[in-house]
């Protein structure tokens, strides 16, 4: 397995568990549903965390990695629903 694939399936794992974990928190459902949030949610908490200076604080990069992926999805769905897109 070549790198750039075990990194797309971490991606796509850590995508997953934050998109169930932001579900938890403000509702939602469905693998792809969990997968595509989280994914987004990866960049999106990512970019904020950064631009506001924050860090987690958190020594094992995965989970460091899983929690500003959630907060992302957190912010997106959020966002998502302010404006409509989702019900």
């Amino acid at each position: 397995m070549t790198d750039q694939m075990r990194d797309l399936i971490v991606l796509a794992l850590v995508g997953i568990v934050a998109g169930f974990l932001a579900s938890i928190l403000v509702g939602g459902g469905g693998l792809l549903y969990y997968l595509i949030i989280g994914i987004i949610g990866a960049f999106v908490g990512g970019y904020v965390l950064r631009a506001l200076g924050i860090s987690l604080g958190i020594a094992d990069p995965l989970v460091s990695l899983i929690v500003t992926a959630t907060i992302g999805a957190i912010i997106v769905v959020l966002l998502a629903r302010l404006i409509g897109i989702i019900g």
